[in-house]
Protein backbone atom coordinates (compact mmCIF):
# COMPACT_ATOMS: atom_id res chain seq x y z
CA UNK A 1 0.00 0.00 0.00
CA UNK A 2 1.52 3.63 -1.02
CA UNK A 3 2.18 5.13 1.85
CA UNK A 4 -0.14 8.19 2.02
CA UNK A 5 -2.70 7.07 -0.12
CA UNK A 6 -6.43 7.21 0.23
CA UNK A 7 -8.96 5.10 0.10
CA UNK A 8 -11.87 7.83 -1.91
CA UNK A 9 -14.18 4.85 -3.41
CA UNK A 10 -13.67 2.71 0.26
CA UNK A 11 -12.49 -0.56 -1.56
CA UNK A 12 -9.77 -2.63 -0.60
CA UNK A 13 -6.80 -3.42 -2.14
CA UNK A 14 -5.68 -6.97 -2.89
CA UNK A 15 -3.01 -6.85 0.17
CA UNK A 16 -5.83 -5.59 2.33
CA UNK A 17 -8.01 -7.90 1.54
CA UNK A 18 -5.93 -10.48 2.17
CA UNK A 19 -5.73 -9.36 5.70
CA UNK A 20 -8.98 -9.47 6.26
CA UNK A 21 -8.78 -13.02 4.45
CA UNK A 22 -6.50 -13.81 7.20
CA UNK A 23 -7.88 -12.45 10.56
CA UNK A 24 -11.22 -14.34 9.38
CA UNK A 25 -9.45 -17.91 9.00
CA UNK A 26 -7.13 -17.17 12.15
CA UNK A 27 -9.99 -16.06 14.38
CA UNK A 28 -8.32 -12.71 14.85
CA UNK A 29 -9.59 -10.94 18.05
CA UNK A 30 -7.16 -7.85 18.41
CA UNK A 31 -4.52 -6.32 16.23
CA UNK A 32 -2.18 -4.32 17.60
CA UNK A 33 -0.95 -1.39 15.38
CA UNK A 34 3.01 -1.29 15.53
CA UNK A 35 5.31 1.75 14.82
CA UNK A 36 8.71 3.15 16.27
CA UNK A 37 9.53 6.55 18.34
CA UNK A 38 12.89 8.45 17.27
CA UNK A 39 14.32 6.43 20.02
CA UNK A 40 13.54 2.91 18.56
CA UNK A 41 10.83 2.59 21.36
CA UNK A 42 8.48 0.29 19.72
CA UNK A 43 4.43 1.44 20.28
CA UNK A 44 1.30 -0.20 19.65
CA UNK A 45 -2.16 1.08 19.30
CA UNK A 46 -4.13 -2.57 20.38
CA UNK A 47 -8.24 -2.32 17.96
CA UNK A 48 -10.44 -4.93 17.82
CA UNK A 49 -10.35 -7.08 14.65
CA UNK A 50 -13.90 -5.64 13.76
CA UNK A 51 -12.08 -2.46 13.31
CA UNK A 52 -9.49 -3.64 11.00
CA UNK A 53 -11.03 -2.76 7.54
CA UNK A 54 -11.45 0.79 8.77
CA UNK A 55 -7.81 0.68 9.90
CA UNK A 56 -6.94 -0.27 6.34
CA UNK A 57 -8.99 2.04 4.69
CA UNK A 58 -8.83 4.91 6.98
CA UNK A 59 -5.88 4.67 9.07
CA UNK A 60 -6.08 5.15 13.35
CA UNK A 61 -5.85 8.61 14.46
CA UNK A 62 -3.51 9.07 17.75
CA UNK A 63 -1.87 11.88 19.73
CA UNK A 64 1.01 12.50 18.66
CA UNK A 65 2.39 14.70 20.99
CA UNK A 66 2.52 11.76 23.67
CA UNK A 67 5.38 10.15 21.42
CA UNK A 68 8.86 10.91 22.53
CA UNK A 69 10.35 13.30 19.84
CA UNK A 70 7.30 13.23 17.65
CA UNK A 71 5.43 16.69 17.76
CA UNK A 72 4.40 19.46 19.88
CA UNK A 73 0.97 19.32 21.59
CA UNK A 74 -0.71 21.82 19.29
CA UNK A 75 0.53 20.12 16.05
CA UNK A 76 -0.42 16.32 17.64
CA UNK A 77 -2.91 14.72 15.02
CA UNK A 78 -1.23 11.82 13.78
CA UNK A 79 -2.68 8.69 11.46
CA UNK A 80 -1.34 5.84 11.73
CA UNK A 81 -1.77 3.79 8.14
CA UNK A 82 -1.01 -0.08 8.17
CA UNK A 83 0.86 -1.42 6.14
CA UNK A 84 -1.04 -5.03 4.67
CA UNK A 85 2.44 -6.58 3.64
CA UNK A 86 3.69 -6.77 7.33
CA UNK A 87 0.60 -8.75 8.80
CA UNK A 88 1.71 -11.05 11.15
CA UNK A 89 -0.55 -13.75 13.90
CA UNK A 90 1.26 -13.26 17.22
CA UNK A 91 2.41 -16.83 18.27
CA UNK A 92 1.62 -16.44 21.66
CA UNK A 93 -1.95 -16.32 22.64
CA UNK A 94 -3.17 -13.75 25.42
CA UNK A 95 -5.56 -15.32 27.79
CA UNK A 96 -7.25 -12.29 28.40
CA UNK A 97 -7.93 -11.05 24.67
CA UNK A 98 -7.60 -14.27 22.82
CA UNK A 99 -6.06 -14.47 19.57
CA UNK A 100 -4.05 -11.35 17.99
CA UNK A 101 -1.83 -10.48 15.46
CA UNK A 102 0.22 -7.32 13.95
CA UNK A 103 0.57 -4.80 11.41
CA UNK A 104 3.44 -2.25 11.00
CA UNK A 105 2.21 0.97 10.45
CA UNK A 106 3.64 3.94 8.66
CA UNK A 107 3.09 7.34 10.75
CA UNK A 108 0.78 10.36 8.68
CA UNK A 109 0.37 13.91 9.31
CA UNK A 110 -3.59 14.35 9.46
CA UNK A 111 -3.58 17.27 8.82
CA UNK A 112 -1.68 17.46 5.38
CA UNK A 113 -2.22 14.12 4.77
CA UNK A 114 1.54 12.90 3.84
CA UNK A 115 3.90 10.76 5.77
CA UNK A 116 5.31 12.43 8.88
CA UNK A 117 8.78 13.62 8.28
CA UNK A 118 9.56 12.43 12.27
CA UNK A 119 8.24 8.89 11.89
CA UNK A 120 11.86 6.70 11.37
CA UNK A 121 10.17 4.39 8.84
CA UNK A 122 9.79 7.11 6.85
CA UNK A 123 13.02 8.33 6.80
CA UNK A 124 14.47 5.22 5.71
CA UNK A 125 11.93 4.49 3.03
CA UNK A 126 13.63 8.31 1.82
CA UNK A 127 16.71 6.70 1.73
CA UNK A 128 15.83 3.87 0.25
CA UNK A 129 13.79 6.20 -2.78
CA UNK A 130 17.25 7.75 -3.55
CA UNK A 131 19.03 4.40 -3.76
CA UNK A 132 16.21 3.00 -6.15
CA UNK A 133 16.92 7.06 -7.98
CA UNK A 134 20.24 5.29 -8.52
CA UNK A 135 19.14 1.84 -9.55
CA UNK A 136 19.93 0.13 -6.26
CA UNK A 137 18.71 -1.81 -3.86
CA UNK A 138 20.17 -2.33 -0.76
CA UNK A 139 19.80 -5.99 0.86
CA UNK A 140 20.88 -5.33 4.70
CA UNK A 141 21.79 -8.85 7.13
CA UNK A 142 22.19 -7.77 11.02
CA UNK A 143 23.33 -10.23 13.82
CA UNK A 144 21.66 -9.08 17.01
CA UNK A 145 22.89 -10.29 20.05
CA UNK A 146 21.38 -10.07 23.98
CA UNK A 147 21.27 -11.54 27.30
CA UNK A 148 19.14 -13.81 28.99
CA UNK A 149 18.94 -12.80 32.60
CA UNK A 150 16.98 -14.01 35.95
CA UNK A 151 14.40 -11.85 37.75
CA UNK A 152 14.64 -11.39 41.50
CA UNK A 153 11.02 -12.64 43.65
CA UNK A 154 10.12 -8.94 43.19
CA UNK A 155 9.85 -10.00 39.41
CA UNK A 156 12.30 -7.25 38.44
CA UNK A 157 15.53 -7.76 35.86
CA UNK A 158 18.79 -8.89 37.92
CA UNK A 159 22.18 -9.20 36.25
CA UNK A 160 22.51 -12.76 37.44
CA UNK A 161 22.67 -14.77 33.69
CA UNK A 162 20.66 -17.56 33.19
CA UNK A 163 23.17 -19.61 32.32
CA UNK A 164 27.11 -20.15 32.54
CA UNK A 165 27.78 -20.79 28.69
CA UNK A 166 30.21 -20.03 26.21
CA UNK A 167 30.86 -19.40 22.76
CA UNK A 168 28.78 -21.81 20.76
CA UNK A 169 28.55 -23.78 24.34
CA UNK A 170 25.85 -26.97 24.31
CA UNK A 171 24.34 -28.18 27.00
CA UNK A 172 24.14 -27.85 29.88
CA UNK A 173 26.25 -25.16 30.48
CA UNK A 174 23.79 -23.65 27.69
CA UNK A 175 20.32 -23.98 29.46
CA UNK A 176 19.15 -21.07 27.22
CA UNK A 177 19.42 -23.75 24.15
CA UNK A 178 15.37 -24.09 24.98
CA UNK A 179 14.76 -20.63 25.16
CA UNK A 180 16.52 -19.93 22.01
CA UNK A 181 14.47 -22.40 19.78
CA UNK A 182 11.47 -21.21 21.36
CA UNK A 183 12.11 -17.55 20.40
CA UNK A 184 13.13 -19.31 16.43
CA UNK A 185 10.06 -21.15 16.46
CA UNK A 186 8.33 -18.11 17.56
CA UNK A 187 9.96 -16.05 14.88
CA UNK A 188 9.39 -18.36 12.44
CA UNK A 189 5.73 -18.54 12.57
CA UNK A 190 5.85 -14.43 11.89
CA UNK A 191 7.49 -15.32 8.76
CA UNK A 192 11.28 -14.73 9.55
CA UNK A 193 13.95 -17.13 7.83
CA UNK A 194 16.11 -18.03 10.65
CA UNK A 195 20.02 -19.19 9.44
CA UNK A 196 22.09 -20.14 12.70
CA UNK A 197 21.58 -19.71 16.77
CA UNK A 198 24.23 -19.87 19.15
CA UNK A 199 25.67 -19.03 22.29
CA UNK A 200 27.72 -15.76 22.47
CA UNK A 201 31.06 -15.19 24.36
CA UNK A 202 29.80 -14.37 27.24
CA UNK A 203 27.66 -16.51 29.91
CA UNK A 204 24.17 -15.72 29.19
CA UNK A 205 24.92 -13.96 25.77
CA UNK A 206 23.05 -15.21 22.69
CA UNK A 207 22.75 -14.72 18.96
CA UNK A 208 20.48 -15.66 16.69
CA UNK A 209 20.69 -14.90 12.72
CA UNK A 210 17.88 -14.49 10.35
CA UNK A 211 18.28 -14.21 6.62
CA UNK A 212 19.04 -10.85 4.83
CA UNK A 213 16.61 -9.19 3.15
CA UNK A 214 15.44 -5.53 1.60
CA UNK A 215 16.24 -2.54 4.04
CA UNK A 216 12.83 -1.83 4.65
CA UNK A 217 12.39 -5.08 5.53
CA UNK A 218 15.00 -5.80 7.84
CA UNK A 219 14.37 -2.82 9.75
CA UNK A 220 11.02 -4.22 10.32
CA UNK A 221 11.94 -7.30 11.16
CA UNK A 222 14.69 -6.06 14.01
CA UNK A 223 11.61 -4.08 15.28
CA UNK A 224 9.90 -7.28 15.42
CA UNK A 225 12.82 -9.39 16.38
CA UNK A 226 13.39 -7.50 20.04
CA UNK A 227 9.98 -7.58 20.61
CA UNK A 228 9.70 -11.63 20.28
CA UNK A 229 12.92 -12.16 22.34
CA UNK A 230 11.86 -10.35 25.21
CA UNK A 231 7.89 -11.49 25.12
CA UNK A 232 9.57 -15.27 24.60
CA UNK A 233 11.89 -14.63 27.62
CA UNK A 234 9.22 -13.12 29.68
CA UNK A 235 6.95 -16.16 29.20
CA UNK A 236 9.55 -18.17 31.00
CA UNK A 237 10.27 -15.40 33.50
CA UNK A 238 13.52 -14.33 32.51
CA UNK A 239 14.10 -10.83 31.36
CA UNK A 240 15.75 -10.39 27.85
CA UNK A 241 17.71 -7.08 27.32
CA UNK A 242 19.11 -5.49 24.45
CA UNK A 243 20.98 -3.36 26.40
CA UNK A 244 24.95 -3.31 25.15
CA UNK A 245 26.85 -3.64 27.91
CA UNK A 246 25.00 -4.84 31.02
CA UNK A 247 27.64 -6.49 32.47
CA UNK A 248 31.30 -4.98 33.19
CA UNK A 249 34.35 -6.62 31.85
CA UNK A 250 32.34 -9.00 30.05
CA UNK A 251 31.53 -8.57 26.05
CA UNK A 252 29.31 -6.25 25.49
CA UNK A 253 25.86 -7.16 22.48
CA UNK A 254 26.57 -5.84 19.32
CA UNK A 255 24.20 -6.03 16.15
CA UNK A 256 27.00 -6.23 13.10
CA UNK A 257 25.11 -5.51 10.15
CA UNK A 258 25.73 -6.83 6.61
CA UNK A 259 25.20 -4.45 3.57
CA UNK A 260 25.03 -4.58 -0.39
CA UNK A 261 23.94 -3.39 -3.33
CA UNK A 262 21.80 -4.87 -6.07
CA UNK A 263 20.60 -3.66 -9.50
CA UNK A 264 16.86 -4.01 -10.80
CA UNK A 265 18.40 -7.06 -12.65
CA UNK A 266 19.72 -8.64 -9.31
CA UNK A 267 22.95 -7.91 -10.12
CA UNK A 268 25.52 -7.25 -6.55
CA UNK A 269 27.20 -4.18 -7.94
CA UNK A 270 29.35 -4.88 -4.38
CA UNK A 271 31.39 -8.32 -6.63
CA UNK A 272 34.77 -7.90 -8.79
CA UNK A 273 36.16 -11.87 -8.95
CA UNK A 274 39.22 -10.43 -9.78
CA UNK A 275 40.10 -8.13 -6.72
CA UNK A 276 41.45 -9.65 -4.08
CA UNK A 277 38.83 -8.94 -1.22
CA UNK A 278 36.17 -9.47 -3.99
CA UNK A 279 35.14 -5.99 -3.73
CA UNK A 280 34.63 -3.45 -7.21
CA UNK A 281 35.05 -0.36 -7.21
CA UNK A 282 31.62 0.78 -6.15
CA UNK A 283 31.74 -1.06 -3.37
CA UNK A 284 35.10 0.69 -1.88
CA UNK A 285 33.56 3.84 -2.72
CA UNK A 286 30.30 2.78 -0.85
CA UNK A 287 32.90 1.99 1.90
CA UNK A 288 34.95 5.11 1.58
CA UNK A 289 31.73 6.94 2.47
CA UNK A 290 31.23 4.82 5.42
CA UNK A 291 34.59 5.18 7.41
CA UNK A 292 34.53 9.16 6.12
CA UNK A 293 30.88 9.52 8.29
CA UNK A 294 31.81 6.58 10.43
CA UNK A 295 31.99 9.18 13.64
CA UNK A 296 28.23 10.54 13.13
CA UNK A 297 26.99 7.48 12.28
CA UNK A 298 28.02 5.98 15.56
CA UNK A 299 25.75 8.54 17.36
CA UNK A 300 22.72 6.68 15.77
CA UNK A 301 24.04 3.30 15.37
CA UNK A 302 25.38 3.46 18.75
CA UNK A 303 22.54 5.89 20.88
CA UNK A 304 22.48 5.71 24.50
CA UNK A 305 25.53 6.10 27.13
CA UNK A 306 25.94 2.72 27.66
CA UNK A 307 27.02 1.87 23.91
CA UNK A 308 30.29 3.51 24.90
CA UNK A 309 31.01 0.70 27.42
CA UNK A 310 30.91 -2.08 24.54
CA UNK A 311 32.67 -0.03 22.21
CA UNK A 312 36.70 -0.42 24.19
CA UNK A 313 39.43 -1.78 22.55
CA UNK A 314 39.92 -5.92 24.15
CA UNK A 315 36.42 -7.05 23.86
CA UNK A 316 35.90 -7.69 20.32
CA UNK A 317 34.19 -3.92 19.69
CA UNK A 318 35.75 -2.05 16.86
CA UNK A 319 36.75 1.26 18.06
CA UNK A 320 39.52 2.15 15.17
CA UNK A 321 38.21 3.19 11.32
CA UNK A 322 39.41 1.00 9.15
CA UNK A 323 38.79 -1.82 7.19
CA UNK A 324 40.32 -5.52 6.57
CA UNK A 325 39.61 -8.40 5.26
CA UNK A 326 41.52 -10.72 7.67
CA UNK A 327 40.79 -9.64 11.07
CA UNK A 328 37.69 -8.47 13.41
CA UNK A 329 39.37 -5.63 15.27
CA UNK A 330 38.48 -2.91 12.09
CA UNK A 331 35.30 -1.12 12.01
CA UNK A 332 34.63 -2.76 8.64
CA UNK A 333 35.52 -6.25 7.77
CA UNK A 334 34.69 -8.13 4.40
CA UNK A 335 33.70 -11.34 4.52
CA UNK A 336 34.25 -14.39 2.33
CA UNK A 337 31.86 -14.60 -0.47
CA UNK A 338 31.41 -18.32 -1.96
CA UNK A 339 29.23 -16.64 -4.65
CA UNK A 340 28.59 -13.01 -6.34
CA UNK A 341 25.50 -12.29 -4.61
CA UNK A 342 27.12 -13.24 -1.40
CA UNK A 343 29.58 -9.99 -1.80
CA UNK A 344 29.24 -8.06 1.10
CA UNK A 345 30.89 -5.11 3.99
CA UNK A 346 30.10 -6.11 7.15
CA UNK A 347 29.82 -2.87 9.79
CA UNK A 348 31.00 -4.13 13.45
CA UNK A 349 29.74 -1.10 15.62
CA UNK A 350 26.07 -1.13 15.71
CA UNK A 351 24.78 -2.45 18.85
CA UNK A 352 20.91 -3.81 19.03
CA UNK A 353 19.95 -0.83 21.17
CA UNK A 354 19.77 1.41 17.92
CA UNK A 355 16.64 2.55 15.80
CA UNK A 356 16.76 0.14 13.24
CA UNK A 357 14.97 2.75 10.47
CA UNK A 358 17.55 4.96 11.54
CA UNK A 359 20.98 3.37 11.61
CA UNK A 360 20.19 1.40 8.07
CA UNK A 361 19.12 4.96 6.93
CA UNK A 362 22.44 7.03 7.98
CA UNK A 363 24.27 3.69 6.29
CA UNK A 364 22.78 3.88 3.19
CA UNK A 365 23.44 7.54 3.06
CA UNK A 366 26.72 7.64 3.74
CA UNK A 367 27.51 4.73 1.57
CA UNK A 368 25.93 6.22 -1.68
CA UNK A 369 27.35 10.10 -0.76
CA UNK A 370 31.31 7.79 -1.00
CA UNK A 371 29.46 6.98 -4.05
CA UNK A 372 28.78 9.70 -5.81
CA UNK A 373 31.94 11.47 -4.84
CA UNK A 374 34.19 8.36 -5.60
CA UNK A 375 35.37 8.37 -2.06
CA UNK A 376 38.43 6.43 -1.83
CA UNK A 377 38.36 4.00 0.98
CA UNK A 378 41.91 3.66 2.46
CA UNK A 379 44.45 0.88 2.41
CA UNK A 380 43.24 -2.28 3.85
CA UNK A 381 44.57 -3.14 7.09
CA UNK A 382 46.24 -6.30 8.08
CA UNK A 383 47.29 -6.79 11.28
CA UNK A 384 45.94 -6.78 14.67
CA UNK A 385 44.70 -2.89 15.37
CA UNK A 386 44.65 -3.68 19.25
CA UNK A 387 48.45 -4.06 19.41
CA UNK A 388 49.27 -0.94 17.39
CA UNK A 389 50.47 1.95 19.40
CA UNK A 390 49.31 5.88 19.16
CA UNK A 391 52.49 6.02 17.07
CA UNK A 392 51.52 3.11 14.36
CA UNK A 393 48.31 4.30 14.26
CA UNK A 394 48.79 7.66 13.18
CA UNK A 395 51.39 6.21 10.06
CA UNK A 396 48.63 4.18 9.38
CA UNK A 397 46.07 7.26 9.52
CA UNK A 398 43.84 5.11 11.37
CA UNK A 399 41.12 7.37 13.70
CA UNK A 400 39.51 6.57 16.08
CA UNK A 401 35.33 6.16 17.04
CA UNK A 402 33.62 8.72 19.28
CA UNK A 403 34.57 7.81 22.62
CA UNK A 404 31.30 8.74 24.24
CA UNK A 405 27.66 9.61 23.50
CA UNK A 406 28.36 13.54 23.88
CA UNK A 407 31.60 13.20 21.26
CA UNK A 408 29.07 11.34 18.82
CA UNK A 409 26.37 14.12 19.12
CA UNK A 410 29.16 16.16 18.25
CA UNK A 411 29.80 14.27 15.03
CA UNK A 412 26.94 14.19 14.39
CA UNK A 413 25.95 18.12 14.85
CA UNK A 414 28.90 18.61 12.29
CA UNK A 415 27.91 15.76 9.27
CA UNK A 416 25.30 17.37 7.26
CA UNK A 417 25.05 14.03 4.94
CA UNK A 418 23.82 12.05 8.02
CA UNK A 419 21.60 15.53 8.93
CA UNK A 420 20.08 14.70 5.65
CA UNK A 421 19.76 10.86 6.28
CA UNK A 422 17.54 12.04 9.22
CA UNK A 423 15.92 15.16 8.25
CA UNK A 424 15.59 18.50 9.89
CA UNK A 425 13.14 17.33 12.19
CA UNK A 426 14.31 14.03 13.67
CA UNK A 427 17.89 15.53 13.68
CA UNK A 428 16.84 18.17 16.14
CA UNK A 429 14.69 15.81 17.79
CA UNK A 430 17.06 13.30 18.12
CA UNK A 431 19.99 15.92 19.00
CA UNK A 432 17.68 16.92 22.12
CA UNK A 433 17.26 14.01 23.19
CA UNK A 434 20.47 12.38 23.32
CA UNK A 435 22.19 15.67 25.02
CA UNK A 436 19.97 15.84 27.57
CA UNK A 437 20.79 11.62 28.50
CA UNK A 438 24.76 12.60 28.19
CA UNK A 439 23.86 15.52 30.81
CA UNK A 440 22.03 13.51 32.70
CA UNK A 441 24.90 10.84 32.85
CA UNK A 442 27.57 13.41 33.91
CA UNK A 443 25.50 14.43 36.60
CA UNK A 444 24.80 11.05 38.16
CA UNK A 445 26.92 9.36 40.40
CA UNK A 446 27.88 5.95 40.09
CA UNK A 447 28.37 3.01 42.57
CA UNK A 448 31.68 3.06 41.40
CA UNK A 449 33.14 6.59 42.06
CA UNK A 450 31.60 6.22 45.46
CA UNK A 451 33.50 2.58 46.28
CA UNK A 452 36.90 4.85 44.96
CA UNK A 453 36.59 7.95 46.45
CA UNK A 454 34.00 8.27 49.35
CA UNK A 455 36.04 7.29 52.16
CA UNK A 456 39.82 7.81 50.18
CA UNK A 457 39.06 11.85 50.45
Amino acid sequence: MTTGASHPDGGLTEAEQAVLDRIEQENIQFLRLQFTDILGTVKHVSIPASQAEKALTEGIYFDGSSIEGFVRIQESDMRLEPDPDTFAVIPWRDEKSGEAARLICDVIDATTGEPFVGDPRTVLKRAIARAEDMGYTLNVGPEPEFFVFEKDENGRATTTTHDAGGYFDLGPKDLASDLRREIIFNLEEMGFETEASHHEVAAGQHEIDFKYDDALTTADNIATFRSVVRATAELHDYHATFMPKPIAKVNGSGMHTHLSLFTEDGENIFHDGDDEFGLSERAKHFLGGILEHAPAITAIANPTVNSYKRLVPGYEAPVYIAWSGVNRTALVRIPAARHPAASRIELRSPDPAANPYLAIAVMLHAGLDGMEKEIEAPDPVRENIYKFDEEKREEYGIETLPENLGQAVDALEEDEVVQEALGEHVTEKFIEAKRQEFQEYNLAVSEWELDRYLEKF
